[in-house]
């Protein structure tokens, strides 16, 4: 019975790991795996530093980003393909969970594939309005999943890493730097006591405080989104006379004394108008349009 088992037993195909070492090509495996060191160097060489990858203080080594994935893939010749295989959508409660997949493929053939996910409870998405990030934490997993594959493809995770934490600096800074009035009003405060509410909404009811957080806020976009909601609340309490005047205002103020009929009509015209008219008019902080 023993030597029928040994006969039908598979030839050449190895059940263990001593067997599959010791049918290995070792002049083939050196070849590839200085083939691998050389392209490792090359790409080290060729990505920037702080546009490519970011360097985190304190860290043994730097954080891949989506513009260095994307490099690399076009030095390697290969196309990426995502599929969303996981979704958590609650409309009501504005949550948003997604985890994507990222498929790498050369000429049609898919050689590895990587996973990311993102929701609207991380901390860098939970004081802002989460139907408003849907969109972005979509995008989120996207890039996650594409990084993922990259540092697979390439074998670059010695060299590289993907750590969440370690880019929260990055994605920090890239908060800010992408931030725009709607992004500040809508940014809600997550200390202190007015935690919960938007930035738009403390303009109203608590100016002050939001001159304060503009100085001692706890991070860079707590700083600028206070700036940015105080800088448009200034420009709605401005008098008319000191708004911009349009270019129609413009040309009408140098037209010339021969073009600007001075009739006692016209004056009388003038003298009947009510004393109100073109009068500047204050807004309070009740009347700005934030919700």
């Amino acid at each position: 019975m023993s030597e029928a088992i040994q006969a039908v037993k598979p030839v050449g195909r190895p059940n263990s790991s001593l067997e599959l070492i010791e049918n290995t090509d070792v002049n083939k495996m050196a070849s590839q795996l200085q083939a691998i060191s050389n392209f490792q160097s090359m790409v080290e060489k060729t990505l920037v530093s702080g546009q490519d990858y970011g360097v985190i203080p304190g860290t043994n080594k730097p954080t891949l980003l989506k513009p260095g994935a994307e490099k690399i893939q076009m030095l390697m010749g290969v196309a990426s393909e995502f599929e969303v295989i996981d979704s958590n959508e609650d409309y009501k409660n504005g949550y948003f969970d997604y985890t994507v997949k990222c498929r790498l493929a050369h000429n049609g053939q898919q050689l590895t594939e990587g996973l990311g996910s993102a929701n609207t409870k991380e901390s860098k998405y939970v004081s802002r309005d989460g139907w408003s990030m849907k969109n972005t934490v979509l995008k989120m997993a996207k890039k996650r999943a594409q990084v993922d594959a990259t540092l697979t493809i390439a074998s670059l995770s010695n060299v590289f890493t993907q750590d969440v934490e370690d880019m929260q600096s990055f994605n920090n800074r890239e908060q800010t730097e992408t931030m725009n009035s709607g992004d500040a009003v809508d940014r809600k405060i997550t200390f202190g006591k007015h935690k919960g509410q938007t930035y738009g909404e403390v303009l109203k009811s608590d100016r002050s405080y939001l001159t304060w957080l503009q100085q001692n806020g706890r991070n860079e976009a707590d700083r600028k989104a206070a700036a940015i909601v105080l800088q448009q609340g200034e420009q709605r309490q401005k008098p008319a006379s000191e708004q911009p005047h349009s270019a129609t205002s413009s040309q009408a103020s140098h037209v010339s004394p021969s073009q600007q009929p001075a009739s006692a009509a016209t004056r009388s015209l003038e003298d009947q108008m009510p004393p109100d008219m073109g009068r500047s008019v204050d807004i309070s902080d009740e009347d700005l349009p934030f919700d």
